[in-house]
């Protein structure tokens, strides 16, 4: 059964296809999905649409109160895949470069639109 939520865009191509390559590796063993455009199931989970404003979510599904948003989603959301954690680590611990990426998120969150361009429909995961 999945331990972890992501709450992503599912109007952003970047996303969506991030959601899709996640997905393919995962087989659903750790992580399930849920587009930020479901109002009904974020109220759930206490998140509201301005809430997901500030960037993707991950929230542990067996301690609910542990959550990450933004950049800090991305980086836990790599650390749970196989192999990546390392990586992580290594770039946690450059000086500076968590600070870059930071930036570099929130550039991409504000302008993922424009960039990458906005799906007609809401992309949803199906399947395990």
């Amino acid at each position: 059964m999945p331990q972890y939520l992501i709450i992503y865009d599912g109007q952003c191509n970047l996303c969506s296809t991030g959601v899709q390559a996640v997905h393919a590796l995962d087989q659903g063993r750790l992580f399930t999905y849920l587009p930020m455009q479901d109002e009904t199931a974020l109220a759930a989970w206490g998140i509201t649409p301005d809430t997901c404003a500030q960037g993707m979510m991950v929230i542990n599904m067996d301690e609910p109160d542990q959550r990450w948003q933004g950049s800090a989603a991305v980086e836990q959301l790599v650390s749970l895949l196989p192999g990546l954690a390392p990586w992580v680590d290594t770039y946690r611990g450059l000086d500076g470069l968590k600070a870059w990426g930071d930036a570099c998120y929130a550039q991409i969150r504000d302008h993922r639109y424009e960039w990458f361009g906005a799906r007609a429909d809401i992309y949803r995961v199906t399947g395990p």
